[in-house]
């Protein structure tokens, strides 16, 4: 049996890294284990007890991305001494390329975002590091029907990301891939009452 010989294209794949400068302060919101723990017992009808009195620091410790070791105590005090020992945040990675990728699409830079996601990856682990000081807020907002309830979130008014990527670049080019983030920043933003909500925050531009 005569063998056949296939020649596989490789893909051109290159790596340059990115450099995004906050516009406007970016707010982050993680899903608490008491949240989740909540809306099964809701869905389950397995509530056990009274409900537990709400403690906004357990809300800011476990609604945060951290890259360092977080408190095991949801005080203020806790929040604080890991903020003096340098502690450190991030933010999803795919949020931000989500972000690039709509932000693309929005701005007829592309026909499709499907394409776009195969273009390129960011490089790295599953989340990438805020660089800024944090500061806790206590906001108003609208759940429901109309019902008002406090949240209590982490945000950086001041705030940048550096990571790298890899690309394809039979397909595209940096230029191209820069661009997608620069639309992003400006039309959807990341985070928590980002512009693609309607909102002002996470606001971002790429670094010259």
């Amino acid at each position: 049996m005569a063998r056949e010989v296939v020649l596989v294209k490789q893909v051109e794949l290159a790596k340059a890294p990115v450099h995004l400068i906050g516009t406007s302060p970016v707010m982050v919101h993680r899903f608490t284990e008491k949240a989740k723990r909540a809306m099964y017992e809701k869905q389950t009808n397995a509530v056990t007890g009274p409900k537990e009195p709400r403690n906004p620091w357990e809300d800011i410790i476990q609604g945060t991305y951290w890259l360092s070791n977080r408190p095991t105590e949801y005080t203020e005090e806790a929040f604080n001494n890991a903020i003096t020992q340098g502690a450190r945040f991030g933010f999803p990675a795919t949020g931000v390329k989500a972000s690039a990728c709509s932000g693309a699409y929005r701005n007829k830079l592309s026909k499709d975002k499907v394409s776009l996601y195969g273009m390129f990856h960011i490089a790295g682990d599953e989340f990438i590091e805020i660089l800024g000081k944090p500061q806790t807020r206590e906001d108003t907002v609208t759940v429901g029907m109309g019902t008002t309830d406090l949240r209590y979130r982490v945000w950086f008014p001041e705030w940048e990301m550096r990571f790298d990527i890899i690309y394809n670049r039979a397909i595209t080019t940096l230029e191209h891939i820069l661009s997608y983030f620069e639309a992003g920043g400006f039309a959807v933003g990341i985070g928590e009452y980002r512009i693609e909500k309607g909102g002002i925050f996470g606001a971002y531009r790429v670094a010259a």
